[in-house]
């Protein structure tokens, strides 16, 4: 008898066991996307996803308000081949010397065209402190160009930008 007691949980472990392999293998899989966030003294860096399989880097100068992306090749992995630039100081209003930034990354299903180039699935977010004012772009992406190696340049797409603090005006 006691050795029929010491089976009956080996069996229901064995039972459960099975349970989740099979509901594990009738649930969908979301696949996983991280991004990275940095700063340091006047540059912020970031990272976003693009395309399948394909990230970008982001660098803002505080000093310039140049925001530069850069996406490695998939062709030779050793090297960026698609690089994307836009000045953002005149965007989000901002006097250079008093600019005072945050960066992050998201995820965006922007509406696309029928043209080769489209908004990348990948935003980046500027906010400026003292304006209360934040921007949202996107690389103008080209995955055929990208997937046969091509080194190709652009500006970044403004999307929108808005005020997300009023800011009181001192006299």
């Amino acid at each position: 008898m006691g050795d029929k007691l010491r089976s009956i949980p080996a069996v229901w472990l064995g039972v459960g066991l099975v349970a989740g392999v099979l509901l594990g293998g009738l649930c969908p899989h979301a696949p996983l996307h991280a991004t990275a966030t940095d700063r340091l003294d006047n540059f912020a860096v970031a990272t976003g996803y693009v395309d399948d399989g394909v990230e970008a880097i982001y660098f803002l100068d505080f000093a310039t308000g140049d925001l530069r992306a850069a996406v490695l090749s998939k062709q030779l992995p050793t090297r960026f081949n698609a690089f994307f630039q836009r000045n953002i100081i005149a965007d989000l209003g901002v006097e250079p010397s008093k600019a005072r930034y945050l960066m992050v990354t998201g995820l965006a299903d922007i509406r696309r065209g029928g043209s080769t180039l489209r908004p990348s699935s990948c935003v980046v977010y500027v906010a400026e402190i003292t304006t209360g004012q934040v921007a949202a772009y996107a690389i103008p992406w080209d995955a055929q160009r990208h997937a046969a190696g091509q080194v190709f340049n652009g500006d970044l797409i403004p999307i929108a930008t808005t005020r997300f603090r009023t800011i009181a005006v001192r006299e």
